[in-house]
C-alpha cells in the first residue's frame, strides 16, 4: 500500500509550531484536493490572526466560502473588536445547532476557542470534547490544563498518543502537560522544545516553551536570555512579555517598562489582572490599617 504524501504537513507544522509568516509564505502548495485546499485557507488566515491582521480576514473571505473559512473569518471578527463578541458568538451558536454544518471539525475548533477566550470551559467543552481531529485533542489539553485538571488533560493526552505519538502536536501536549505536572516531568518538558529548536525553524513559542522550563527549575539567567531574543524576534509578543515580567522579578530587576509593553499589547492580560487585583487588596489592607 503506497502511503500519500501529506501535502500539508509542512504548513501545518509552521502554525502549530508559531512560524506563522512562514506558513503564510509557503503556502502555494499544487494538487490539493478541494478539502485539503479549504484546509489550506484556514491554516493561512489563522496565521493572519495570529499576527493580528484581522480585518484582512474579514476582508478576504467572503460569504460564499465554505462553513470551514467561515467560521475562521468569525474567530478574527470576534478577536477584531470588543463591539464583535455578542454577535460573533450567537452566529457560531446558530452554525452549531444546524444539523448540516454543526459537526464541523474546524467550526467546533474555532467555537472552543472563542469559549476558551471567554473563560467559559464548559462551554468550550461542550463542542470540542469529542475530538475527533488532533486540533480538537489538544485544544482539550489545553482547557483541562486552565481548568487545573491535568488528570483529565493527561486522559486526552494518552488519547493523542495512541492516534500518533511523534504529531507535532501530541509533542506540544506533552509539553504543557509536563510543565503542569512539574517536579522531573520539567526536564522532559525541556527537551521537547530543544528537540523542536534544532528541528524546525525557532519561533517564539518554542523560545517561551523552554524558558518557562528553565523559569521551573529555577535557570533564571537562561530564561532571560530566551526570552529576550523572543522579544528581538517580536517585541508585542504579549506571552513573551509576560514571562519576562515574572523573570525579572525573580531576578531582582525592575519590570515596570515591561509591564508598560505589556499593558499596551495586551490589556486583558492574565498577569495585569492578577496584578491589579493584588494592588487593590494591597490598598484595602491599608486602609483598614489606617
Amino acid at each position: 500500500m503506497t502511503m500519500t504524501p501529506d501535502l500539508l504537513f509542512n504548513l501545518r507544522n509552521n502554525f502549530y509550531l508559531g512560524a506563522f509568516q512562514a506558513a503564510i509564505n509557503n503556502s502555494d502548495i499544487a494538487n490539493l484536493t478541494e478539502d485539503d485546499s479549504i484546509e489550506r485557507d484556514c491554516l493561512v488566515y489563522k496565521s493572519y490572526i495570529a499576527l493580528g491582521s484581522y480585518q484582512l480576514v474579514i476582508n478576504e473571505v467572503d460569504s460564499s466560502a465554505a462553513t470551514p473559512l467561515q467560521a475562521v473569518k468569525l474567530l478574527a471578527s470576534y478577536l477584531l473588536s470588543p463591539d464583535n463578541k455578542e454577535s460573533a458568538i450567537s452566529s457560531i451558536r446558530e452554525w452549531l445547532d444546524d444539523a448540516a454544518i454543526g459537526n464541523n471539525p474546524i467550526l467546533r475548533l474555532i467555537a472552543g476557542t472563542i469559549f476558551m477566550h471567554e473563560q467559559d470551559y464548559n462551554e468550550a467543552l461542550k463542542y470540542t470534547n469529542t475530538g475527533g481531529s488532533m486540533e480538537l485533542y489538544a485544544l482539550n489539553v489545553q482547557i483541562f490544563l486552565k481548568m487545573h485538571r491535568a488528570d483529565y488533560a493527561e486522559k486526552q493526552l494518552r488519547v493523542m498518543q495512541q492516534i500518533d505519538e511523534d504529531h507535532t502536536l501530541t509533542q506540544l501536549a506533552t509539553a504543557w502537560v509536563n510543565l503542569a505536572v512539574g517536579g522531573s516531568k520539567i526536564q522532559e518538558a525541556y527537551l521537547i522544545f530543544q528537540d523542536f529548536s534544532e528541528k524546525y525553524q525557532i519561533t517564539n513559542l518554542i523560545l517561551n516553551g523552554k524558558a518557562v522550563c528553565c523559569m521551573h527549575m529555577g535557570n533564571f539567567d537562561e530564561a532571560e536570555s530566551l526570552l529576550l531574543e523572543a522579544l528581538n524576534k517580536d517585541a508585542k509578543d504579549r506571552e513573551t512579555l509576560a514571562n519576562l515580567v515574572v523573570c525579572s522579578l525573580h531576578l531582582g530587576k525592575s519590570a515596570s517598562r515591561l509591564l508598560s509593553q505589556l499593558k499596551l499589547a495586551d490589556p486583558e492580560h492574565m498577569l495585569l489582572k492578577r496584578g491589579s487585583t493584588a494592588e487593590e487588596n494591597f490598598d484595602r489592607a491599608l486602609q483598614t490599617v489606617g
